[in-house]
C-alpha cells in the first residue's frame, strides 16, 4: 500500500492502515521521543500518546509537505505538551553569561554514555539542549514551545552544558584513576 493509500485509509479510522502506520514510523517516533524523555519506559508512554495525536488528527494533513516531518511535529509536541502539563519546566533563576566550551580531551566518549547522560538531565535543561542542539531550533522557538522566556532558554541551555561537561570530566577522571590504580597495582 502506498504512503497515500496508507494516509486515506487512516484518514477513515481503518485499525489495519492504523496499526501498518505504526510498524512503519513507530522505531522513527521512538528515537524523537526517547531523546526527549527521561527513559524508555518513558518513551513509550510518549510514543502511545503521539500515535494517539496522529490518528486522531490524521484528517488535518494536507498532503502538503512531508508526512514524516508532520509526525516527528506531532511527537515532539505532544511529547513536551505533557511536560507543560506536569509543570516540569520550572523558570531557572541562575543565569549564565558564559558557556565553557568542552575541551577536545573529552571527546573521547561514546555516544551511548552520552545519551545516557542527556537522559539523566532535569527535564528543563534536556528539553532546551536536544532542541537547541539536536533538533536546531532557536532559543525563540524553545521559550514558544516550552511557555518560558528566551533567557531562561539560555540559561537551560548552558547549566545543561555544564552538567554534562561535569559528568563527562567525572567519567574521565574516574578512567585514569582506574589506570592508576592498575599501574600501582603492579608495583605492589
Amino acid at each position: 500500500m502506498s504512503q497515500e493509500e496508507l494516509i486515506k485509509y487512516c484518514k477513515k479510522g481503518d485499525r489495519k492502515a492504523q496499526a501498518q502506520l505504526y510498524r512503519k514510523y513507530a522505531s522513527i517516533l521512538f528515537g524523537i521521543c526517547l531523546k526527549y524523555s527521561r527513559n524508555k519506559t518513558e518513551a513509550q508512554d510518549n510514543l502511545h500518546d503521539s500515535f494517539m495525536t496522529i490518528y486522531d488528527k490524521i484528517g488535518q494533513y494536507s498532503g502538503k509537505g512531508s508526512f514524516e516531518g508532520w509526525i516527528k511535529r506531532i511527537a515532539v509536541n505532544t511529547t513536551l505538551q505533557k511536560y507543560r502539563k506536569e509543570e516540569h519546566l520550572n523558570v531557572v533563576s541562575e543565569n549564565f553569561e558564559k558557556v565553557e566550551e568542552v575541551d577536545s580531551a573529552y571527546t573521547d566518549i561514546n555516544l551511548q554514555t552520552l545519551l545516557q547522560y542527556i537522559q539523566e538531565l532535569p527535564n528543563k535543561y534536556r528539553l532546551t539542549f536536544n532542541m537547541y542542539v539536536l533538533d536546531g531550533y532557536s532559543h525563540k522557538e524553545i521559550s514558544e514551545k516550552l511557555g518560558t522566556s528566551t533567557g531562561t532558554s539560555k540559561s537551560n541551555l548552558a547549566r545543561a552544558r555544564m552538567i554534562l561537561k561535569e559528568k563527562i570530566e567525572n567519567k574521565q577522571n574516574k578512567a585514569i584513576i582506574v589506570f592508576l590504580l592498575f599501574l600501582v597495582q603492579d608495583w605492589i
